[in-house]
Formats: C-alpha cells, structure tokens, sequence
C-alpha cells in the first residue's frame, strides 16, 4: 500500500512517482467509478449466467471484453495512480486517454445493451427496466447525444477547451472536481464509440462510410494536443505546475510525457477499433450480397411460375363440339 500525504482536500502519494508505485494502492477519496467498475463486473457476469441458464449462448469474447473494461476502469481510478493525477500531467494524462480511448470500446464490445435485454425477464419488474431501456433508446435526446455533431465537439473540448484554457484548472482544484472530469471523460468516449462499434439497438445508425468518417476524424486529435502539450515551453496548466518537491519532478518535461502520450497512446487503440469495424463492414456487405442473391433468386422462381401460367393462359381449350361424336363411333 503507497503511503499518502493529505494535501488540503487530497490525498497525495509520499513518494517519488515510478511505474510500481502508480500500481500501488491507494484507496481514492471518492471511489465512484471503481465502485461502478465492480457493480457493472458483477451485474454482466450475472446476467450472463442467466442467459445461458435459458439455454442460449454468449459469446466468451465479449464478457472478455467487458470485464477488461472493468478491470481497466476500476484500476486507473482506484490505484495509486489516482493520487499522482491530482499533481502529475502524465499521471492524469494516461488516466484520461484510459477512460476515453481504451475502457469505452472494451464495454462497447461487451454488447451491454442486448445483455439487458437478453437477461431481463419480461414480466413483473423486469417488464419495467426494459420498458425504460427502450424508452430511452428511442427519445430524442438519445439522438442528439449520439449524433456526430455532438459527439466530435465533445470529444474535442476534452482536449482542446481543457488544456488550452482556464477551464481546467477550475475543474481539477477539487477532488469534486477531479472526479466529475474523469466521469466526462469516460462519458464522452462512450458517447463517441457507441454508433461506431454496437451492434445492439441504438435510436439511429450511421452507415459504414459515415462511422468510418467518424473514426478518421477523432484520429488525429490526440496528435495535434499531443504535439502542442511536447513543444510547450512552459507549463500550460497551474494546476501541474508545482508537483510536491519529494517526486523530484520537471513539470515541463512531465508535460512533454504527457504529450507524448496523448499522441502515441491512441494509435493502437484506434488501430484496433479500425480493424474491428473493417472486420464487420466486410460481414455486413456479404450479408447484404446474399441477401440481395437470395431476392434475386425468388424473384426469379416467382417470375417463372407467373410466365408458366401465362403461358397456360394462352392454349386454348378443346371445346365440346371438337370432341367425336357417339354417331361417328357407330359408323
């Protein structure tokens, strides 16, 4: 356990920052999302269990996937390395580009939503949460928030109207505070990937060429802040400015850090996101090829039919007087 050193309304890590010592615990001041980390681990396992009572399967990649998110949440907000964001640009830096960039795809894969509706039984209380799930799938705010002009805004002011201006060091001077960013991190980064990656039901979806726009646009906007926060003569921020003198710390080359960060630790992640969407992009144009196929071929049998009857239309039929007669079988 990292030994603490309550600063005003936070708790500080007493030692210099390594990698052991961010791994370290230290139990946060407000525990929120490592709370909500272990709620949702301990909901999606018992609804799995639930769905697979009923005899119907669940992929293993996606509980994989999800409990990752979990795990990834719980540690970057409920380590050590929590204590060394309230004063370390890098420290806060790689909780940031966790919570936006690498936890939201990972319950996003997870498949959530049909969970819920999969494992939720339709009578009683039940009948209630999916009432309300779908009512919010299907009202209007659900689309404007889902929409790409809100989310590629919001995505950017994370970045850009944070660390480029005065907002973020009136955010960050309390542990309220602090916590209310991570929350909207996290917030922004599922808004952004939920029409990219879900396949569950969403109030409007994009075609592919549109989310894989979407994808092309976030991309480089961790390289741009990246390289602005490297190149920066000075501290932007006050709020990093005067780490504790025990961590032995240049805030500006810890600023570079964490611009290098911003600027590497996305491109795998988004590397990934793209080979996943290709992935699924090239299984949704051979479904609709064989689906097309399939209309084609019915519409084929369906025509022959018609012409056979047409064609039966036009024979005529053998009238009675064409028919030989009793007298003319006498003779």
């Amino acid at each position: 356990m990292v030994v603490g050193t309550v600063i005003g309304q936070v708790v500080l890590p007493a030692s210099p920052p390594t990698v052991w010592a961010m791994l370290g615990w230290l139990p946060p001041p407000v525990p929120l999302l490592p709370v909500l980390a272990v709620v949702l681990a301990v909901w999606y396992v018992l609804a799995v269990r639930v769905v697979r009572s009923r005899g119907r399967q669940w992929a293993w990649t996606r509980t994989a996937s999800f409990l990752g998110g979990c795990i990834a949440l719980a540690a970057v907000t409920g380590l050590a390395i929590d204590g060394y964001g309230y004063r370390l640009f890098s420290a806060f830096m790689f909780q940031h580009l966790t919570l936006s960039i690498l936890v939201p795809p990972l319950l996003v894969l997870g498949a959530p939503g049909r969970l819920l509706l999969r494992s939720t039984p339709h009578s009683g209380l039940g009948r209630y949460v999916v009432m309300s799930a779908l009512a919010g799938l299907r009202c209007r705010a659900s689309r404007i928030v889902l929409h790409p002009g809100f989310t590629i805004p919001v995505f950017l002011l994370s970045y850009y109207g944070l660390y480029l201006s005065d907002l973020f060091d009136a955010a960050a001077a309390s542990v309220a505070g602090h916590v209310a960013l991570q929350v909207f991190f996290l917030v922004s980064g599922l808004l952004f990937i939920l029409p990219i990656l879900s396949t569950g039901p969403l109030p409007v979806r994009q075609s592919n060429l549109g989310r894989f726009f979407d994808i092309f646009v976030e991309m480089p906007l961790h390289v741009f802040i990246g390289v602005i926060l490297m190149m920066a003569p000075r501290t932007l921020t006050e709020t990093f400015a005067n780490p504790p003198p025990d961590w032995n710390v240049d805030p500006v080359a810890d600023q570079a850090v964490a611009g290098a960060l911003a600027w590497s630790y996305g491109e795998p992640v988004a590397l990934l996101t793209i080979v996943i969407f290709a992935i699924r992009w090239r299984r949704d144009e051979e479904s609709e090829a064989a689906k097309k196929e399939a209309d084609v071929e019915r519409d084929d049998a369906e025509l022959a039919a018609y012409n056979a009857f047409l064609r039966g239309l036009q024979q005529p039929s053998r009238r009675p007087t064409d028919l030989p007669s009793t007298a003319d079988k006498d003779d």
